[in-house]
């Protein structure tokens, strides 16, 4: 068995890690977000077209299929969106049948 020349030695536990970027880093970082959610959202609903050749989604207060050719067809119509506040609590009746 040979000798290490170097004693081994455990790395110093640092108490605060460093993050790789600085504020202003994080910041750009985080104002691309809309861009990318949009961008995913966009992949996201074009590979669901393509696989399945149709997606349902609400287009002006209708619920709607659209097929992968372009047409579209109501299927109902969508309730008005609920206003809320803050803080605001709801609670959702269940039917029954």
């Amino acid at each position: 068995m040979v000798a290490c020349p170097v004693p081994h030695r455990e790395p110093a536990m640092n108490p605060m890690p460093t993050l790789p970027f600085d504020e202003s880093a994080l910041q750009a970082l985080e104002a691309r977000i809309p861009e990318l959610a949009e961008e995913a959202l966009h992949r996201a609903y074009q590979q669901a077209l393509s696989t399945a050749g149709k997606v349902i989604e609400a287009v002006d207060g209708y619920l709607v299929e659209t097929s992968i050719d372009g047409h579209q067809r109501v299927i109902r119509t969508l309730k008005a969106p609920l206003a809320v506040q803050v803080g605001m609590r709801l609670s959702r009746r269940t039917t029954t049948g």
